[in-house]
């Protein structure tokens, strides 16, 4: 009997109610799909009964790994690694339309969010098993409480929806928190450019590592007072009450300015 290593923060779904809801959120049939983190393969099942057109799966802990290849023998493609040591040629080869699954460790859920993210012109959608409030902050908007780093940065290339929370119970063993389904559909046309993502990040990053001072304090390290000015952004505001479009405007006026 497979059992989970709390060092690898394994919790498996078993709640086969939740399980047929999660394969129902996007079509499947003939479909290229990516599942991060089978674990031991429940999810797994109910997809392939969908009848994907072909399917990868990352699952970084050996025993695992063996234990869906006995399964699934060679129905599925696996992939023994940690997702986040892997590339998009491995990932998606020449495949585009990517339909993503994952029931995601909750210890470095944010880290696999962000690294997907960067190939999202090859991916349809995603839906992820995540921490109850990461599920929160991902969908937040401007002025919630939630609303921050990974808001922006995810909503910047997708669309995040909650579609439903899910109980400890419905996992072996039960996780401490409560989880939620989200689904991140990528933008099909950016609905703002910026000139450089790494400098929006580090603008993002730097506002809310300060995020109870106004932007004028939090932002000083980069954009001047009158920098600021000219763009017409409040700076007696806080990093909260910006939205995606002026973090764009900030970012892209540190960019023009080092150029």
């Amino acid at each position: 009997m497979i059992k989970a290593k709390k060092s690898l923060g394994q919790n498996f779904l078993t709640d086969r109610n939740i399980l047929e809801k999660i394969v129902n959120i996007v079509p499947i049939k003939g479909k290229y799909i990516l599942e991060v983190g089978p674990g031991t393969g429940n999810l797994t099942s109910f997809i392939l009964k969908n009848e994907p057109k072909e399917m990868l799966v990352i699952e970084k802990d050996d025993e695992l790994a063996n234990n869906l290849d006995k399964i699934f023998n060679e129905r599925i493609t696996i992939i023994n690694d940690d997702i986040l040591n892997i590339n998009e040629t491995s990932l998606f080869k020449e495949k585009r339309g990517v339909t993503v699954f994952g029931n995601l460790p909750y210890n470095i859920s944010t880290a696999v969010l962000f690294h997907l993210v960067k190939y999202h012109e090859k991916i349809e959608d995603m839906s992820f098993m995540l921490q109850l409030e990461v599920v929160e902050r991902m969908s937040a908007s401007v002025g919630d409480k939630d609303y921050g780093r990974l808001s922006l940065m995810l909503q910047y290339f997708c669309q995040a929806q909650k579609l439903f929370d899910v109980s400890p119970q419905a996992f072996t063993p039960q996780p401490k928190v409560n989880s939620a389904i989200v689904r991140l559909t990528p933008h099909k046309a950016l609905p703002i450019t910026v000139k450089d993502t790494d400098c929006l990040k580090v603008v993002v990053r730097t506002a809310f590592n300060q995020r109870r001072k106004t932007l004028k304090n939090s932002l000083k390290t980069l954009i001047s007072d009158s920098e600021l000015s000219d763009l017409e952004i409040d700076m007696t505001l806080r990093p909260e009450k910006l939205t995606l479009t002026d973090y764009v405007k900030i970012s892209d006026a540190i960019s023009e300015s080092t150029n």
